[in-house]
């Protein structure tokens, strides 16, 4: 086994269950190192997170900390936006997804950015 992918796994499963956004780390992985398209990377990323929800669902459950009524209907609503990207992802093909996965990561990071500078000013 690869040292480098199982870091990879780990690191996006530890950031994934905090709710951090571990797929970020899996996608660098995937796209730099594993020689995958964009499209088969974005893939591989859900499949990865589902165990991971379940399990941090399980935890976050147990400590109370879901509000159910509130959950139900925003995974509703997720899960038919899945469907409709799914379809939407397979007409605009992959070197399309990548430019605009990687314009929406520009976009978060300038964001980021500006909101330290706002927390500074305060």
């Amino acid at each position: 086994m690869n040292i480098l992918a199982l870091l990879a796994g780990l690191f996006s499963g530890m950031l994934g269950s905090m709710g951090l956004g571990g797929g970020a780390v899996l996608i660098i992985y995937l796209s730099f190192f594993a020689d995958k398209g964009q499209f088969a990377n974005q893939g591989i990323n859900l499949l990865f997170f589902i165990p991971i929800a379940i399990f941090a669902c399980i935890i976050y459950a147990k400590n109370k900390q879901i509000k159910f009524k509130i959950v139900i209907p925003i995974a509703i609503g997720g899960l038919i936006g899945a469907v409709i990207g799914i379809f939407l992802a397979d007409i605009a093909g992959a070197e399309l997804l990548a430019k605009l996965f990687g314009g929406f990561l520009c976009i978060l990071g300038v964001k980021e950015i500006f909101t330290v500078f706002k927390k500074k000013d305060k």
